[in-house]
């Protein structure tokens, strides 16, 4: 264990920037709040102190608190594997656990177009609660999730979670990455399996992309390796802007797209294994 400014904290995963403070997430999941521009930290209590989280448990890395989001108005999500996804509408202090699996009336049109309205979902149990990331979409209230069992939308900030799997090669994977400005594009990198060597389905690199929200997909390939690709993206290892996409994998490439998702160059190789990926400005 750590003896720094991270109390109980092995490693740390995750960093978000929130109203003038920074937040990060660790392995054990704590979450951990800084207001000097990192000189100091303290841990948020109420996320572990809260009920049932003496049962939380781990993924095959450790029960860690791998992403977190935040609307910059008091409202925060945190991803811990394998405990799920928890929503904070106060900053911090209070929190609750948004694992509940939902379906929409209407047709597959009306999904992909009306975000956010206020139609209501009828609940079915709980999304398997290995949460791999999450991501905010371009609308009030969006969230995009690859869970280990598969990919998720959610338009009410997470309190019912619509699988948007159908149409990919497999349900396993783990980054995700959205558009900043058009709801319904947002690109994930699906693996073979959990245990098949979680390398790209038929060892070819495709990056799945949806512009409708999930409700039908595309594999992205050109400039891409074709074929004996055993690489892995890890979770963290794909970010997006405006109208460009890059990911890094665990054999140390880096590989981008100018025209969101639908061309790709190798930038770098050779490197470590890409934990993060970052656009800056």
């Amino acid at each position: 264990m750590s003896t720094g400014p991270f109390e109980g904290a092995e490693q740390l995963w995750s960093v978000c920037y929130d109203r003038g403070r920074v937040l990060a997430g660790s392995k054990p999941a704590y979450l951990y709040e800084s207001v000097d521009c990192g000189a100091s930290w303290r841990r948020l209590e109420a996320l572990t102190d809260q009920p049932g989280a003496d049962h939380w448990m781990p993924g095959a890395a450790g029960l860690t608190l791998h992403s977190i989001l935040a609307d910059q108005k008091g409202g925060i999500w945190v991803g811990i594997s394998a405990a799920g996804v928890f929503e904070s509408r106060d900053g911090g202090m209070s929190w609750i656990m948004r694992n509940r699996r939902g379906n929409r009336p209407g047709p597959a049109g009306a999904l992909a177009r009306d975000w956010g309205d206020g139609v209501e979902f009828r609940a079915e149990d709980e999304i398997f609660s290995c949460v791999h990331n999450l991501a905010f979409g371009a609308a009030e209230g969006l969230i995009y999730m690859q869970n280990h069992q598969g990919v998720y939308r959610s338009r009410d900030g997470g309190a019912v979670w619509e699988e948007v799997t159908e149409g990919l090669p497999s349900t396993f994977g783990f980054p995700v990455a959205a558009h900043p400005t058009k709801p319904g594009v947002f690109w994930v990198f699906p693996l073979n399996g959990d245990s098949e060597g979680r390398y790209p389905v038929g060892a070819r690199a495709l990056v799945w992309k949806t512009e409708d929200g999930g409700e039908t997909w595309a594999g992205k390939g050109a400039g891409l390796p074709e074929r004996d690709c055993f690489f892995t993206v890890l979770r963290q290892g794909m970010a997006s802007c405006e109208g460009g996409v890059a990911f890094g994998t665990n054999s140390g490439s880096v590989f981008l797209s100018k025209d969101e998702g639908e061309t790709w160059e190798e930038v770098a190789r050779h490197l470590p294994t890409v934990l993060s990926v970052e656009f800056m400005g």
